[in-house]
């Protein structure tokens, strides 16, 4: 793993990418998204699905919604399934473990084994950990989050520690706010799980770590050093460990433009947008991040996988319009 992920070093200091965008949210992003073009060079090519080994499935809105799953979901994992194509879910929510997320799906009826899941907190404990095993780290989170860290060797010290890590804490309050700030202001090196600025729940939203991070930089002048979750390529470079395959193998299956599609244009890999959560189609027109294909649900794109020969039915796959 760490011969695939880049050090920590300050060359990941000053995430911040100039990019026109229609959207304020897609504003915000690019804000906290990692630029490094001289990574890897992306082939535009209707033939590069033909490559496509592996699947990185999005979850709420692609796989799921709220507590019941969306058209295609179960016939994709019978799909892949029978066909010998991985797939590994990958969530920017690092309040919750993989375990609690695969009992969420074995209440939907599917078994997806805690394995095939991989969250933003445990990416960021896997990353930091390749780097600094063992170190004092203050962690920024719910108790779920403290405990991944535990699980891979890290000792949390809030007092002395040797890095700082924010991820989606539900639990914060002006004490910890302060006690954050505080250390980044200090100079520390400082992580952040994902970059998300709100949280989708029953109603509305809820603030997600990226107004955290907001908070802080208004307050320290600093941004993260380091942003794992989604649209930065940690997550993908890991997941693709865990599949045993190379990065650009992979395909992301998602409904944001400004997670799952600018993460795929990050790593670089394919991309398929489906239309089954946030995303409109009038919006991909004006966002910066355009996706390979585009279908309806995971039910279109079993259908288009299963019109062709395996993965050679995928030149089939729809394209998005001429105009984005």
């Amino acid at each position: 793993m760490s011969a695939l992920i880049p050090p920590l070093h300050a060359m990941e200091r000053g995430l911040g990418g100039e990019v026109n965008s229609r959207t304020l949210s897609d504003k915000l992003y690019n804000q906290f998204m990692m630029k490094d073009n001289n990574r890897h060079s992306k082939a535009a090519s209707g033939s590069d699905f033909d490559r496509v080994r592996g699947f990185l499935l999005d979850m709420d809105g692609t796989f799921y919604l709220s507590d019941h799953l969306l058209p295609g979901a179960a016939a994709f994992l019978r799909y892949t399934g029978h066909a010998g194509i991985p797939v590994q879910f990958l969530t920017n929510n690092s309040s919750k473990s993989a375990a609690v997320y695969a009992q969420k799906i074995a209440a939907m009826g599917l078994d997806v084994p805690a394995s095939q899941i991989l969250t933003s907190g445990e990416a960021t404990a896997q990353y930091l950990q390749a780097r600094a095993p063992g170190a004092r780290v203050a962690v920024f989170g719910t108790p779920e989050l403290e405990q991944e860290f535990h699980r891979c060797g890290f000792t949390r010290d809030m007092q002395a520690p040797a890095y700082v890590v924010l991820g989606f804490d539900q639990t914060i309050d002006y004490a910890k706010l302060t006690r954050l700030c505080d250390l980044v202001r200090a100079g520390l090196p400082y992580i952040a799980t994902h970059p998300d600025f709100n949280c989708p729940v029953a109603g509305g939203f809820v603030p997600d770590i990226g107004a955290i991070m907001a908070f802080v930089e208004a307050s320290t002048g600093r941004r993260a050093d380091v942003v794992i979750g989604k649209p930065n390529p940690h997550i993908v470079e890991m997941a693709a460990v865990r599949l045993g395959l190379p990065v650009e193998a992979l395909c992301m299956v998602g409904d944001r433009l400004y997670t799952d599609i600018a993460m795929g244009q990050n790593a670089p890999i394919q991309t398929a947008l489906v239309l089954s959560g946030e995303t409109q189609p009038g919006d991909i027109t004006d966002s910066p991040f355009k996706p390979d294909y585009v279908f309806e649900n995971l039910a279109a794109l079993v259908a288009a996988l299963e019109a062709g020969t395996g993965m050679a039915g995928a030149s089939k796959f729809s394209k998005p319009p001429s105009s984005v």
